[in-house]
């Protein structure tokens, strides 16, 4: 345990004055309340904005960083807690120095003076680290460091290595991110760059995210990235950035990241209208060691592995989709991955259909009969798959097939007014699988129960594909594979395999 003293005598004095039962202290080994990862986010306070003022060198890996904390308690306070990993400094709460204590990756903070309950709760934390030698127990780091700089993002944990933070879904908040590096160097965040100035030999770089976002979906990447900027076709501004050691691989990303204006165009037909402010995309390097993707929120973060095999748009079509299934309408808990996963892996059946490479009947029929009955495949249920299994290829392939056995169900029509409901009754907040399932019911007009209960909850094989219009005798035989099967199934297990060692997307 580490612990730092900021008001030491005041403190004591409080502890006198104030009886022990008048304000709630905070748990160092609780959390939030999900029932995956138990000690994962704080409760007492919701953020509703972060402030990161972040100064990074490259070549040594040292990170100093400002993070200011608005927030509003939830109950009155003593003491309360912050997910984090990096060496901190000092730590104030409204203004006043408070005490604190680091174990694990919890920063346990004593305020001065309780903190009443529904008062606005300002916290500013002062750091100075090396992200990449942080670590707590055996969970991957979220920053991967490159020979030019390094790339912050993970899930279900990210924030621990750069940023202070309540590092759960639920609590969204939005972020104003000031980055400085030495000249030269690319700073990238999420939303939109509103200004870049260098002074001093060092670049700065202003994001802004004004729309809530949940803590693994804050990135930051800093590097010789080469930049593109552009505007979509309704104005909103494209930042894509693309890593300087991809060789060969730059054509092929390339060909995919830039349609990705596209490809949102496609998925705003279906989801409703895009909820933010900027789009774009960065592709890591080979040096960066990453083998996933992740939609990190209005920038999603790009593995170059999945460009390969040649140009992949079914990776972007995921990421994007995960814009609003995942990032707009967040898990309530992670048990609620199959909102995010399903329905992104989805979005890549519907933009082979859109492409002409396969329609997603054709993939529906072709992923049940990739996976035999005795396959440990069916055993695992995306509507509950468990801690362990949190991003298994059930979630998202199996995940899939119950995003289109309900589209069988209830018709196509039907089916799009849930998606775009969906966004409308839950936008920028949290839902839950049943949450889902409750709308499916009230907009279809039917029982959904056995055909969520069959493809999300029952740990067997169903007796067939969903929506199959193949006869009997058509179906003793394999469907024919469709054109895009060998890219999304090719992404299925980037997705699983490149998991930061069971934690990951994805």
């Amino acid at each position: 345990m580490r612990v730092r003293r900021g008001a030491a005598m005041a403190a004591a004095v409080l502890t006198a004055l104030v009886p022990a039962t008048t304000a709630a202290s905070a748990d160092p080994a609780g959390g939030i309340g999900d029932p995956y990862f138990p000690s994962y986010g704080n409760t007492g306070y919701d953020v509703g904005h972060y402030d990161l003022r972040l100064d990074y060198a490259p070549d040594t890996d040292l990170l100093k960083g400002t993070a200011t904390l608005v927030t509003r308690t939830t109950e009155e306070l003593d003491s309360f807690t912050l997910d984090f990993l990096l060496d901190v400094d000092s730590v104030r709460v409204n203004g006043r120095p408070a005490d604190f204590s680091s174990e694990g990756h919890k920063l346990t903070v004593a305020p001065s003076r309780p903190v009443a309950e529904d008062r606005q709760m300002t916290v500013v934390v002062k750091y100075e680290d090396r992200p990449s030698e942080a670590s707590w127990q055996d969970v991957p780091s979220a920053w991967h460091r490159t020979s030019d700089g390094a790339i912050a993002l993970g899930e279900p944990e990210a924030s621990w290595w750069w940023f202070p933070a309540n590092d759960h879904p639920r609590d969204k908040a939005t972020f104003d991110v000031r980055v400085q590096v030495p000249e030269g160097y690319e700073a990238i965040s999420n939303g939109e760059l509103t200004g870049r100035q260098t002074r001093g030999g060092k670049d700065i770089y202003l994001w802004r995210q004004d729309q809530p976002a949940a803590t693994y979906l804050a990135t930051l990447a800093v590097g010789r990235y080469e930049v593109h900027e552009d505007t979509t076709a309704s104005g909103l501004p494209v930042y894509n950035a693309y890593a300087p050691d991809l060789g060969r691989l730059a054509g092929p990303a390339r060909a995919s990241i830039e349609r990705g204006g596209e490809i949102l165009e496609f998925q705003e037909r279906t989801f409703g209208p895009y909820p933010y402010n900027a789009l774009g995309g960065v592709v890591a390097g080979p040096e960066a060691d990453l083998g996933y993707a992740l939609e990190t929120q209005t920038r999603p973060v790009y593995s170059h592995v999945f460009f390969s095999r040649g140009s992949n748009t079914y990776v972007v079509a995921h990421e994007l989709a995960h814009q609003w299934w995942g990032d707009h309408v967040s898990v309530d808990t992670w048990q609620d991955i199959w909102l995010n996963e399903g329905f992104a892996s989805y979005a890549e059946w519907m933009w082979s259909e859109h492409e002409g490479e396969g329609t997603a009947q054709e993939l529906a029929e072709y992923t049940y009969d990739a996976y035999p009955a005795d396959s440990g495949f069916w055993t695992v249920t995306p509507g509950d798959p468990g801690s362990e299994n949190v991003f298994h290829p059930a979630v998202y392939d199996r995940g899939a097939l119950a995003v289109h056995a309900l589209r069988a169900e209830v018709g196509q029509r039907t089916f799009y007014r849930i998606l775009y409901a969906w966004q409308q009754e839950h936008a920028h907040g949290n839902a839950t699988v049943q949450d889902f399932i409750d709308l499916s019911e009230k907009i279809s007009g039917k029982d959904l129960d056995p055909v969520f209960d069959t493809w999300l909850f029952t740990p067997e094989r169903p007796e067939s594909a969903p929506g199959t219009l193949r006869t009997a005798a058509a179906a003793e035989s394999a469907p024919a594979k469709p054109e895009s099967w060998d890219t999304i199934q090719r992404n299925r297990e980037l997705f699983h395999d490149g998991q930061h060692g069971g934690h990951g997307d994805h």
